[in-house]
């Protein structure tokens, strides 16, 4: 049996922890005084209520303390370019069939074009989107449907070519800032590929409404969605578009009528939420750490007025970020002007120590680690630069959540588990070799990793709740494990007593606080109470989970100079010396199953803007290739094994989505 601990900080400062209140920003305003006075506007205790915008019923399981759901919002099927020419014949509907629970088959093909390897998820998903490229919906199926316009065309004849790379083929147009469709399959006007597109997009749709069970059970959601695949100058601009029900605009929005990320959220404000037939999105940017800074970069010849129309518009479209998936962490990186070394920011990342890096303007060739690495690939110096921008123009682009996903290409989305990791895109990685060779032209290969999981506090298991609560920020990523989080902000809360009782922890939190994702404003109340909770993922019985090594609480703050900075706290755990023996990947009796902390701000400035985020660790556990290198006899290992390409050990985590504060 593991320890068990809690870990309870009192108030660091002096100040009287009940006398404030604070409040989500999307919910309600309350701004509280120096004389401890509220002026409460909009106030409402958590309600068992969602906004349907959709005929169902309600779920039979609901919470107005919020229901814990795991989903995965980026995984690819045969609809994408890239996935169907390295032989994924994985349809929609048995995507989301697997994300239930079902098997589905991958590559190689058989004779009779079917998948030979036999994949199943241990634990079944509670919500999954698919993100099939929308650039080239069209094309791929003309391509690949006989008798389709463009069928027998130069260009679908090379990507049906087994000799060639048809990934390759198509993916190189969209390094282009003005990219154009292939003439030969989609005709002089383009509409053979748009009528084609158009059906694809509507399967999708319909694939995603048959899956979401809107009976009372609300055993799985399925939201439409597709990704914008940007990738100008072969840097990665990419965005997953999220739907939260059928109502959404007749065709995907792609990269060729769409150029510049702004003319996306611009033509999705348009065509969806301005659309007054009850269309909502949202944009999910992802993989900033193969985006030589391009992904968040501002254009310093911006008006200020510019700057706070981008602002307000990005803010508005982009709530979340995807801080993590099989193309490594984008959290941080170690190694810029201004930021202090993390020990912890060594975790999962494609790019070697030694990269070279970015002055103040963004650089080219990320998507093949090419070129130079920019501050803004990594979330936490977003995160800096939004305060930043808020500082100087009074709206903050960058006031982002965090989830994780996969970004699988072979259909399985959820498909995590290090034990079962059977690559992410068809032939390119479907043999343990492969998998821990350097990849190909498209696609990396032991560098890579299972990718992670978006967890959700929701009401219900419905379309609705799960788009509100991710509106809300109410959510966090996971590099796969099932580690349960909560944590809250505000200056309410009691902290007897509440590590010791997690209803008591709940009513707390949600009547005197903030849940993560929300915004704190008050003015010298001194500094804030934070609450983190952190449970282990028990895992399977095959597969049991690991337990908990510490939490820490990442700031940032701008200060009066208009100058941001951050630093991190450990603040539960952290104190016992765990280890893995690589050579069986067993682990030693150390770790926590429970960590919980109550904790403020040393050095808190009730003048300064700040975020806080927790990030919750494991243990050290083998990497998913040591695991895969010591199943093999030793002689026949590849040379990727042993040799440092990669560590040996990874300790795998969780990081919520920050609370911000306001003065």
């Amino acid at each position: 049996m593991l320890p068990r601990q809690v870990w309870l900080m009192s108030c660091a400062l002096s100040i009287a922890c009940s006398a404030g209140k604070a409040v989500d920003s999307d919910t309600a305003d309350v701004r509280v005084g120096v004389d401890g006075k509220q002026e409460l506007r909009n106030w409402s205790e958590p309600e068992v209520s969602v906004q349907y915008t959709e005929e169902r019923v309600p779920c039979g399981q609901r919470s107005a303390w919020r229901n814990l759901y795991w989903g995965d919002l980026h995984a690819h099927t045969l609809f994408s370019f890239d996935a169907q020419a390295y032989e994924v014949l994985v349809t929609p509907a048995e995507a989301y069939d697997f994300a239930r629970g079902e098997p589905v088959l991958l590559p190689p093909l058989d004779e009779n074009q079917r998948g030979t390897r036999a994949v199943k998820l241990a634990r079944p998903l509670d919500f999954a989107a698919l993100t099939d490229h929308s650039e080239y919906l069209g094309e791929i199926r003309n391509c690949t449907v006989p008798d389709s316009p463009g069928y027998n065309s130069k260009t679908c004849k090379d990507y049906r070519d087994p000799s060639g790379n048809g990934a390759f083929l198509f993916g190189t147009p969209l390094s282009s800032g003005e990219p154009k469709r292939f003439a030969d399959i989609c005709g002089a006007t383009g509409k053979d590929c748009e009528s084609a597109a158009r059906l694809r997009w509507a399967e999708l749709v319909a694939a995603a409404d048959k899956a979401s069970d809107r009976a009372s059970t609300c055993l799985f959601t399925a939201l439409p969605a597709y990704e914008y695949t940007n990738t100008t100058d072969i840097s990665n601009l990419h965005r997953n578009v999220l739907f939260r029900n059928n109502q959404v605009p007749d065709l995907p929005i792609t990269h060729f009528e769409a150029p510049l990320v702004r003319e996306l959220w611009d033509a999705l404000d348009e065509q969806c939420v301005k659309s007054g037939d009850g269309c909502d999105v949202m944009v999910l940017p992802h993989n900033s750490n193969l985006s030589n800074g391009n992904m968040f970069y501002l254009p310093p010849e911006l008006s200020s007025v510019q700057r706070q129309e981008v602002a307000q518009l990005r803010a508005r479209m982009e709530p979340l970020v995807e801080i993590f998936q099989h193309k490594g962490d984008s959290e941080c990186r170690n190694g810029y002007a201004g930021s202090p070394d993390d020990p912890f920011c060594t975790f999962e990342k494609l790019r070697p120590a030694d990269d070279p890096i970015c002055d103040d303007e963004p650089g080219f060739g990320g998507m093949r680690l090419w070129g130079c690495s920019h501050p803004l690939d990594f979330v936490r110096n977003v995160l800096r630069r939004g305060l930043e921008e808020e500082h100087e123009v009074g709206t903050n682009p960058y006031r982002l959540g965090f989830i994780a996903s996969t970004d699988t290409h072979n259909g399985t989305p959820g498909l995590v588990e290090d034990a079962d990791f059977g690559g992410h895109i068809g032939v390119v990685d479907d043999t343990p070799e492969e998998r821990l060779g350097e990849g190909n032209e498209t696609h990396d290969g032991i560098i890579n990793n299972p990718g992670g999981l978006v967890a959700v506090w929701a009401v219900e298991n419905s379309r609705d709740a799960i788009f509100e609560a991710l509106r809300r920020r109410e959510v966090y990523g996971s590099s796969g494990p099932r580690i349960v989080v909560r944590f809250f902000g505000g200056w309410g809360m009691k902290t007897d007593g509440l590590c010791d009782n997690l209803e008591a922890l709940l009513a707390a939190g949600y009547r005197d606080g903030v849940p993560m994702g929300g915004v704190l404003r008050g003015e010298e109340m001194g500094p804030p109470i934070f609450l983190v909770w952190a449970a282990m993922d028990g895992g399977t019985e095959s597969s049991p989970g690991a337990p908990l090594e510490r939490i820490q609480l990442v700031k940032g703050w701008v200060d009066e100079a208009g100058n941001s900075h951050e630093t991190v706290f450990d603040v539960a755990g952290g104190d016992l010396a765990a280890t893995v023996d690589t050579e069986t990947c067993q682990l030693g009796s150390s770790g926590y199953e429970l960590l919980c902390a109550t904790w403020t701000d040393p050095d808190f400035d009730p003048e300064e803007r700040a975020f806080y985020y927790p990030r919750i660790l494991e243990v050290p556990t083998c990497r998913w290739s040591t695991a895969k290198c010591n199943s093999l006899a030793a002689e026949g290992r590849p040379e990727s094994c042993g040799t440092g390409v990669v560590p040996l050990t990874v300790q795998q985590r969780a990081w919520a989505s920050p609370i911000y504060y306001e003065p």
